[in-house]
């Protein structure tokens, strides 16, 4: 599985989790509602400072989240042999 769509699926479901509608992840991040749509949809990977941005609003470490979408790879792939 690519990067930026795994990194997407791990966003929205933290996301969902935290009770946040893109609009307000957007606002807490300080990134327009667009971006975080196409982040979900695994069109663009982001840059380190966003993924910080996205961490912090989300309540978690960036390093759980690369962690997460890691996991999200590996599971990905091994359902695909």
């Amino acid at each position: 599985m690519d990067a930026a769509v795994a990194f997407g699926r791990v966003l929205r479901r933290l996301r969902t989790e935290a009770g946040l509608t893109q609009e307000e992840l957007g606002f807490e991040a300080d990134l327009r509602r667009t971006f975080v749509s196409v982040l979900e949809l695994g069109h663009q990977q982001p840059t380190l400072t966003t993924i910080i941005k996205l961490a912090k609003a989300l309540k978690h470490s960036a390093q759980d989240i690369i962690g997460l979408v890691e996991a999200e790879m590996h599971r990905s792939g091994r359902r695909r042999r």
